[in-house]
């Protein structure tokens, strides 16, 4: 693969979020985009405001609640996660159009962008189903 090569299958595969919150806010209906973070609920409280919460673990429970006629956006903690990319790569192989947010909820926190926190909602559990 040659430079040229890899840098439009990247952009292909990934959005930016500055990309993602322009285009989403012109075509609101176009987009799902999902946290697909593992781990405690306490830790992962704090969400990109409109997202859909279906950690990588449930997601093969949990497909029926994802639509097939929508670009999927996926995220995961930051750069150095990889669970957005294994996401991305099982919803690909049925058929769903997606993409990673690059940097996700890290990158997303870092430019001030709208969140929501559910910590004051939630009930705290030690079981992370990890």
């Amino acid at each position: 693969m040659n430079a040229l090569d890899y840098f439009n299958a990247r952009l292909e595969a990934t959005i930016s979020p500055m990309d993602y919150l322009k285009l989403s806010q012109m075509e609101p209906d176009k987009y799902f985009l999902i946290d697909v973070r593992n781990g405690p609920i306490n830790v992962r409280s704090l969400t990109i405001k409109d997202a859909h919460v279906i950690p990588q673990l449930e997601l093969p429970n949990r497909l029926n609640e994802i639509p097939k006629d929508k670009e999927i956006i996926v995220y995961c903690w930051d750069v150095w996660c990889n669970t957005a990319a294994k996401v991305a790569k099982f919803l690909l192989e049925r058929g769903y159009k997606v993409k990673e947010l690059t940097g996700g909820i890290a990158a997303w926190k870092e430019m001030n962008f709208p969140v929501l926190d559910s910590s004051q909602d939630v009930e705290v559990s030690d079981n992370c189903g990890c």
